[in-house]
């Protein structure tokens, strides 16, 4: 009687742990290049961080021989991969370009102007799509 009576107070005491929540996050397949063209310390390394919190792998960051960029720019690689416009996005910019290049290994370069802050710390623009 005493060893049911302990069997029951430790089920009782027992709380069923809920699993956590689910989070919600893609990942991109593709690599990313970041360059800092705008000369500012550490503009492509907050590039870099902001955009693999989004789930995009930059493979690489690098200072641009150009450093006077005042507009960020996204040069597509490869026409094909099909993260340019969640990357546009995330970075809140149309100015994407396309040049093929065979002897690339990237996917993406990114060219960090002037305005990389504010495109990094903007709210995405709502292009009128009510799926999130």
């Amino acid at each position: 009687m005493v060893r049911l009576l302990i069997c029951l107070l430790f089920i009782w005491g027992c709380k069923k742990e809920e699993p956590p929540p689910k989070v919600s996050f893609r990942s991109y397949k593709g690599d990313i290049e970041v360059y800092n063209s705008c000369g500012i310390n550490g503009a492509a390394d907050a590039v870099k961080t902001f955009l693999r919190r989004k789930g995009f792998d930059v493979i690489s960051i690098k200072n641009d021989s150009e450093q006077k960029a005042k507009e960020t720019i996204i040069v597509l690689r490869n026409p094909e991969w099909e993260g340019i416009t969640p990357l546009a996005q995330a970075l809140n910019t149309e100015n994407v370009l396309t040049v093929l290049n065979k002897r690339s290994i990237v996917d993406v370069s990114i060219y960090i102007g002037k305005d990389y802050e504010d495109l990094i710390n903007s709210k995405p623009k709502d292009n009128g799509s009510k799926n999130d």
